[in-house]
Order: structure tokens, then C-alpha cells, then sequence
């Protein structure tokens, strides 16, 4: 089945196809190239790039990119072999205008708006990185911990009502995605 979407860009390169789950929003504005995969019910917001030319970004499912987000991974080099794919997971909220490169964001990740996650770094699940925040090269956040700054560091641990407060982000953005599907459909 081929979904329309209206000033969306899915661009071949390299031999590799973007591959979309038919239930994903993709707004307006957006350009997906490469080696992607996008899981099912996430969305990625208006005029995001998630650019795969050199490595593999997987997006797994119920998982937003919020608008002006930029993604993108590197290829193999001397001493990383493998290169650095990004891999996020599934329920994990990127806030607008976020760059993630090479990295990788678990299951129930959050990323802050602004803010910069670099080659090898880690968020675990329920992990935190503020706003405006740079995660360095290789760092690692915890299971529930908050990190700022830049570069990042360890602020504190995360208390039970802001996990919470993330899992009812990522179901906001879920039914969001489908009210703007529609909106768009209608125009």
C-alpha cells in the first residue's frame, strides 16, 4: 500500500529504502533517506531529516521526533569498525529541534528540547537528558537519571511522578500524531 504524504521526502540512496510502518506519521517538511526504519504508531514531526547514507537508523514504535529534529549516524572509521548506527527505541520522546547522532536511546528514553546526543553515547530506558543539554561522545545515562549542561552530567535520579509524566507524553504524541494525519488528509 503506498500512503500519500504531502511534501515528504523518502529518498533512496546507496540501494537503500527507507522503510516506513504504514501506521507511522510522517509530517509535512520531513526527508527520510537510506537505511531507516521507522516502527509502528511513531511519528516524526514536521520538517525533521533522518538521513542514513554511511549507517542504519532504526525508530522504533509509539516513539516521536519532534519538529526541526535532526538524525543521523557514521559510517565505519579507524578503531569503530561498525561505525556508529542510531538505534532509539520504542516509547521514547525527542523534543523539538534535538540532535541525535550515532547514538543510541533505549526503550522510554527522553531527549530535551535543543539538546545533542553524540557518537556512542547511551540514554537507558526512563533516562533523562535535559534540555539545551550536550550528551558527549561515549557517555552514558542510567535507568531514571536526569543529566544537563554541556557537556551533560548527572544532576539526579528520577523520581516516580516524572516517569510517569514521560509514558504520558509518549501516549499524547500517539493520539496527536493521528489527529494531525487527519488534519492533513482534510487539506
Amino acid at each position: 500500500m503506498t500512503i500519500h504524504r504531502p511534501d515528504v521526502s523518502i529518498i533512496t540512496i546507496n540501494g537503500k529504502t527507507p522503510k516506513i510502518d504504514d501506521s507511522a506519521f510522517i509530517a509535512p517538511g520531513c526527508r527520510i533517506i537510506g537505511d531507516v526504519v521507522i516502527g509502528p504508531e511513531s511519528s516524526i514531526w514536521y520538517n525533521c531529516v533522518v538521513r542514513a547514507e554511511v549507517n542504519t537508523i532504526v525508530i522504533g514504535a509509539r516513539t516521536n521526533i519532534q519538529d526541526g529534529s535532526v538524525i543521523h549516524c557514521d559510517g565505519p572509521a579507524p578503531g569503530y569498525p561498525d561505525g556508529f548506527p542510531t538505534v532509539i527505541g520504542d516509547d521514547v520522546l525527542v523534543g523539538h529541534n534535538v540532535l541525535l547522532h550515532g547514538c543510541v536511546l533505549k526503550d522510554r528514553a527522553f531527549v530535551g528540547l535543543s539538546a545533542t546526543v553524540m557518537n556512542g553515547a547511551v540514554i537507558e530506558g526512563d533516562g533523562m537528558l535535559a534540555a539545551a543539554a550536550m550528551l558527549t561522545q561515549g557517555k552514558h545515562i542510567e535507568a531514571r537519571q536526569l543529566w544537563a549542561g554541556s557537556p551533560a552530567r548527572f544532576v539526579r535520579d528520577l523520581d516516580d511522578a516524572a516517569v510517569m509524566g514521560m509514558r504520558m507524553g509518549v501516549a499524547h504524541y500517539v493520539e496527536n500524531a493521528k489527529a494531525h494525519a487527519a488534519a492533513i488528509a482534510q487539506n
